[in-house]
């Protein structure tokens, strides 16, 4: 009997964007998956050959890449804060948009970034943000945090933070600006290379109802501005 395909989806911000679209390619989880008191990892789908995996978003990207999971969905920044080899990315979603961005405090000394060589920056993208810096002939010491970024210049761990942005609000909220973009970031479908060799059967005609749906333009929002 044909193993399901594991599909992996993130815990988080992107979740509730990606399940309409989910929906619209056939994979809808069963109920379970939709209870906060669950704390179950793995879920049935009313199409029985496929079944949902839900992770940390970092490891929706490993699972993937090591081929315990065969697809998933995740954001960019992941994607390229890994750079796994065996990862294929062949759907931009459309979804989950925001952006990887450089903040310090609001009254920090003014300190131009072509004119450091040092930096202490705190994140949970060391990868991603000792490549920006040292593009730019800086060496950046990376702290690595999961979460709470915001609070490390205020207690002296870092100088500045590299971490998601949306609205501002938060780091509006504790003192810090915005003072450079690293990278757009959107949601993604990603495919284990060696799967998309092995189960193309699946996986192909998955991708290509992904990527209708993601070519499909987007509803217009209602006294929009």
């Amino acid at each position: 009997m044909t193993q399901p395909l594991t599909f992996a989806v993130p815990k988080g911000r992107i979740l509730d964007e990606a399940l309409p679209v989910m929906a619209q390619a056939g994979i809808v989880p069963e109920a379970g998956f939709h209870d906060k008191k669950n704390r179950s990892l793995s879920f049935a789908c009313e199409d029985p050959s496929i079944r949902l995996i839900r992770v940390r978003a970092f490891d929706v990207a490993t699972f993937v890449a090591h081929g315990a999971a065969q697809a998933g969905i995740v954001g960019s920044d992941v994607i390229e804060e890994f750079d796994y080899a065996d990862l294929y990315a062949p759907v931009d979603l459309g979804i989950g948009h925001c952006r990887l961005s450089i903040a310090e405090p609001k009254d920090a000394p003014a300190t131009e970034l072509r004119s450091a060589s040092h930096l202490r920056v705190a994140t949970k993208y060391p990868n991603l943000t000792r490549r920006w810096f040292e593009a730019r002939g800086i060496q950046a010491e990376c702290v690595k945090l999961n979460g709470a970024m915001e609070l490390a210049p205020m207690l002296g761990l870092a100088n500045r933070i590299v971490d998601l942005v949306s609205t501002g609000k938060t780091l509006k909220e504790n003192g810090l600006v915005e003072t450079a973009e690293l990278l757009p970031v959107s949601a993604r479908l990603i495919v284990n290379r060696a799967a998309l060799k092995t189960d193309s059967a699946r996986l192909g005609p998955l991708i290509d109802k992904f990527r209708a749906l993601a070519a499909q333009p987007m509803p217009e929002t209602v006294g929009a501005a």
